[in-house]
């Protein structure tokens, strides 16, 4: 029986993060082990998703099967796309440039602020009346 070959990496994005495991195929992409049309039910987040693949000319070469866990839809299609941009430097290093140029290779760090003593939210005051 001959194995074929896997790769693995993580995304991140907010608190979102995705495991994904890339095989060659014929471009299936399951997420939590529906359907990804099913799973983000949103034509733009489908496209945010498929953008690493289009960036290095890989569209229907490679399956996706991802686990996604945390946050909202929005942050977990970021970090899928994350992971896939990460699992395609393993295939190939020389699609480095091209991913990095475009931004999909650096983890966006912004995360929600913590809320602080004396306050309503992270920066947001108490309501002040004068009477």
């Amino acid at each position: 029986m001959e194995q074929t070959a896997r790769y693995y990496a993580t995304g991140h994005r907010k608190n979102a993060t995705a495991k994904v495991w890339l095989t060659p195929g014929e471009g299936k992409i399951t997420i939590n082990g529906r359907p990804m049309t099913d799973y983000f039910g949103r034509k733009t987040l489908e496209m945010l998703v498929q953008q690493p693949f289009e960036a290095v000319d890989a569209v229907g070469k490679y399956d996706v099967m991802a686990d996604a866990v945390g946050g909202g839809i929005v942050g977990q299609a970021g970090a899928l796309r994350h992971g896939i941009a990460k699992a395609l430097l393993q295939i190939s290093a020389e699609t480095r440039p091209v991913l990095r140029k475009l931004g999909f290779l650096t983890r966006d760090p912004r995360v929600k602020e913590r809320k602080k003593y004396g306050r309503k939210r992270a920066r947001r005051g108490f309501q002040f009346s004068k009477r």
